[in-house]
């Protein structure tokens, strides 16, 4: 039911808002049909995958939200990056999808079942092999990581942002990247019954939890770093369910969804107002100009970056005390330099974009109409309220209430609570004399530690690095099964029957006289070959 909550409210918002937003001069893009076609597709979808009970369900919806998003990301197809963005989310996402369709597989051979209660309830008396429970976990989590962007799969959803706006708040709120955390957990039992899984599923989540984020500080582009945002806490939300935190990835999941809507809702909201300008460099001074805009980003903004009491400070405390509890001490270290990151990068957005003096003319730049803006008064709420519910017990979501059972566990919770909330300030706080106060020189540390920058501008070269796969390798496996197709398939398989059969023809056409004497010595010698052969069974 919270899935189903979170898909469908953050959709109609979504479609309420796209009214104004493809709305440009006072006339309506020419394709709104054909989008809302594809927004409404992409919700079915997703709403199926939901509720679907049995794995090949599951996985015909889990196909139909790729086609969705690959649809709504080139819905300017006629645009050359809007086209390669949604065939690179495609083809990248369909690298996943085939490990989850072997995972399926499996399960469907140890089970004989499609039944997600019937293939759970067999794995937990152990009707499952060892070998096969773990391969079908790792393949299924190779799904997840494929949908919800885990490196190395994330390269598709930054790139996603050539589609629509709203079509990226509706990806990275309740969707297309919510699936795959969706999916671990619903097969959560399965993990649970091998503890080297949920390590590779924490250790992946933690990874690309502060990969992403090291890239979202120098990201300039307002939509791109709200991506790697969502890579970021997509990885935190993996790092919980590596820890059995279903609850709490899930808690976080529904609050980073409301917050990310928010957000991308607002920048889309600047950029409609900016004449589609995305560069952060170029804004400055945009609350004074565009009020709802503007405060609901900083709460949503705000919410990210684990300010208290907003909900992304209670449910990023739960996921900490999950990885505290149950994991090696390396990893809460590694999570709480992530907490610093998180409030970094969402401050330096937010104080560029919003505060400080305009950085370019548009003085024409004016709040937008209130079918944008009434979707964003709708979700601030939630994205205050929704971490209050850790107080009490809702669908397995304990707050810290819950967690004080004594005075040592209560010290401990408390202890975390301070450091992820001074790592958060410490963050603002740099940000606020970097980029409002201007007492330190953002120029002056990259150039100082400009290789650092210069890797993170470049976004650690992965994708050079598949470039340089698809060059490299690709295509001289390429090269070579396309002469191996010309030297053996065609040359030997499909012409050399052919070439004999010619060749043949060509040797017994000598054969063919016309003389009545020659074939009268070949039918004599052919009796003295079938008489050999009489006396030889005879004998």
């Amino acid at each position: 039911m919270t899935m189903l909550g979170l898909v469908t409210f953050v959709a109609l918002l979504v479609q309420v808002y796209s009214l104004g937003y493809m709305k440009h001069d006072g006339h309506y893009d020419p394709g709104l049909g054909r989008y809302y076609a594809f927004h409404s597709l992409f919700v079915a979808a997703m709403l199926a995958l939901v509720l679907a009970d049995n794995l090949l369900f599951l996985y015909i919806a889990w196909e139909l939200v790729g086609l969705g998003s690959y649809l709504l990301i080139g819905f300017w197809y006629e645009r050359r990056s809007a086209a390669e963005a949604a065939k690179k989310a495609f083809v990248t996402t369909r690298i996943g999808d085939v490990g989850l369709l072997i995972g399926i597989i499996l399960l469907f051979r140890a089970t004989g079942t499609f039944d997600i209660s019937t293939i759970i309830h067999i794995a937990q008396n152990g009707g499952i092999s060892d070998v096969t429970l773990t391969a079908s976990a790792l393949l299924i989590f190779m799904g997840a990581m494929g949908k919800s962007a885990q490196f190395p799969f994330h390269v598709w959803l930054p790139d996603a942002m050539e589609g629509p706006t709203p079509v990226s708040a509706l990806i990275h709120a309740a969707t297309m990247v919510a699936a795959g955390v969706y999916l671990v957990a619903r097969l959560m039992p399965l993990f649970e019954l091998d503890h080297a899984v949920l390590l590779v599923v924490a250790s992946v989540g933690l990874f690309t939890f502060i990969f992403a984020g090291t890239i979202a500080l120098v990201v300039t582009d307002i939509k791109r770093v709200l991506a790697y945002s969502t890579v970021s806490h997509l990885g935190l939300m993996m790092l919980a369910l590596g820890s059995g935190g279903v609850g709490v990835a899930l808690f976080h999941l529904v609050a980073h969804g409301v917050s990310k809507a928010m957000l991308f809702l607002g920048a889309g909201s600047v950029m409609h107002a900016m004449d589609e300008e995305t560069d952060i460099r170029k804004m400055g001074g945009l609350l004074s100009r565009m009020p709802i805009t503007g405060w609901t980003f900083i709460i949503g903004a705000a919410s990210l970056a684990g300010v208290v009491p907003l909900a992304g400070f209670f449910t990023k405390d739960e996921v900490l005390l999950h990885v505290l509890e149950y994991l090696p001490p390396v990893y809460i270290v590694l999570a709480l330099a992530g907490v610093a990151l998180s409030a970094l990068y969402m401050a330096r957005v937010t104080f560029v974009a919003f505060l400080g003096h305009p950085k370019s003319d548009h003085s024409d730049v004016h709040e937008s109409p209130a079918s944008m803006t009434v979707p964003l008064l709708l979700l601030a709420p939630f994205a205050v309220g929704v971490g209050l519910l850790a107080f009490g017990t809702w669908e397995g979501y304990h707050g810290f209430a819950a967690f004080i059972e004594g005075e040592g566990k209560f010290h401990l919770v408390l202890w975390l609570s301070v450091a992820s909330l001074v790592l958060a300030g410490a963050g603002i706080v740099v940000c606020w004399l970097a980029y409002v106060r201007g007492s330190l020189s953002v120029e002056d540390i990259s150039v100082r530690f400009a290789l650092v920058h210069r890797v993170l501008v470049s976004k650690y070269y992965v994708d050079e690095a598949y470039q340089w796969v698809i060059d490299k390798i690709a295509l001289a496996l390429a090269r070579f099964v396309a002469v191996f197709d010309r030297a053996v398939v065609n040359d030997v398989g499909v012409d050399g029957p052919a070439d004999m059969v010619k060749l043949s023809a060509l040797r017994m056409r000598f054969a063919q006289t016309g003389r009545i004497y020659n074939y009268g010595m070949a039918m004599a010698a052919g009796m003295v070959v079938l008489a050999l052969i009489w006396w030889v069974v005879l004998a």
